[in-house]
């Protein structure tokens, strides 16, 4: 791999003052921002749709100069933060952001178990105090061909992970979102086995480019993008990526996912961005970047080939889609 496509993280005290992530409660207060949370199994905007970004009374962070290892620039704040598929809050994707605004999110807790010699409760601050916080701009791509650069916040997951000390029967990591009808009125929704789980094998979950982001551009997560704490894994189609996670379990089974056991025939277990494997409803050789009209190859892994591909040697990728 050549210098020109690897993934550099930048360290948040290069962003932003380093003192601001030490706290999630101070962190808010000082950047005056409205709370809010998830993106990424999204699609994107029709080009005749107008996306209306709300007044939050918060001046939006810059994307000057900020792109992805292949040069392409970041997706505004806007894009970024006012069209989002969180179906626990609704599945019209403009209404997410207002209807998330008020969605408490401290106290919070993940719990770590399972396969684990360590296992702990950690507050989301504790994270924030443990482990230094880097900004990775990965590209992101729904299932239903679009795409966004995302200037995320976090820390890899292979760092908690580590810390809690996986046992030699872990094979698989299970991820699990937040139960709460009262905030989240979506999940009344008989269609879906709430609340929402994923899965990923134990290798992948150890991969550096897999994180769990509490910001981004430099801010603490908004409620309508997964706040306060979600799992960024960039080969992947976005759904796998969950969102306000309250729980993160080590197995030795392929976990049920919440999309797999919905509809198993159009959503697998592993859901890497493979141009050449269309979804049963639509082609995934092509993809539109938000902002932009003009679609664009998909690239395989997301463009992440050189860092991942080794993980599904000798796999057959059309049959563990």
């Amino acid at each position: 791999m050549t210098d020109k496509y690897k993934s550099v993280p930048v360290l948040s005290s290069e962003i932003t003052p380093k003192s601001l992530y030490l706290s999630r409660r101070d962190f808010l207060k000082a950047a005056g921002i409205v709370t809010g949370t998830a993106l990424l199994a999204a699609c994107a905007p029709k080009v005749s749709e107008q996306v209306t970004v709300p007044d939050s009374g918060a001046s939006a962070p810059s994307s000057a100069g900020k792109t992805d290892e292949l040069g392409d620039p970041a997706n505004s704040f806007e894009d970024i933060t006012n069209y989002n598929n969180f179906y626990e809050f609704s599945t019209d994707k403009q209404a997410v952001a207002s209807l998330a605004k008020d969605f408490t999110t401290e106290p919070w807790t993940v719990e770590v178990y399972g396969l684990v010699n360590n296992p702990k409760t950690y507050g989301v601050d504790d994270l924030l105090k443990m482990f230094p916080q880097e900004e990775r701009i990965y590209r992101l791509r729904c299932v239903e061909a679009w795409s966004m650069v995302i200037p995320w916040n976090g820390f890899p997951l292979a760092s908690l992970l580590k810390e809690v000390e996986p046992t030699s029967e872990a094979k698989y990591v299970r991820f699990e979102s937040i139960l709460d009808k009262k905030e989240m009125p979506g999940q009344g929704s008989p269609f879906y086995s709430w609340p929402y789980q994923e899965g990923l094998r134990l290798d992948e979950a150890m991969n550096d480019l897999a994180i769990l982001a509490t910001g981004l551009y430099g801010e603490m997560m908004p409620n309508q993008n997964g706040a306060p704490i979600r799992l960024v894994v960039p080969w992947k189609y976005g759904f796998k990526s969950i969102k306000s996670i309250v729980k993160i379990e080590l197995v030795d089974y392929q976990p049920e996912t919440l999309w797999n056991t919905a509809a198993p025939n159009e959503y697998g277990f592993y859901s890497n961005v493979n141009p050449n494997v269309s979804h049963p409803r639509w082609s995934q050789a092509s993809e539109r970047r938000i902002g932009e009209l003009k679609r664009r190859p998909t690239l395989m892994f997301n463009g992440y080939a050189d860092q991942v591909a080794s993980l599904y040697e000798g796999m057959d990728l059309a049959k563990y889609y």
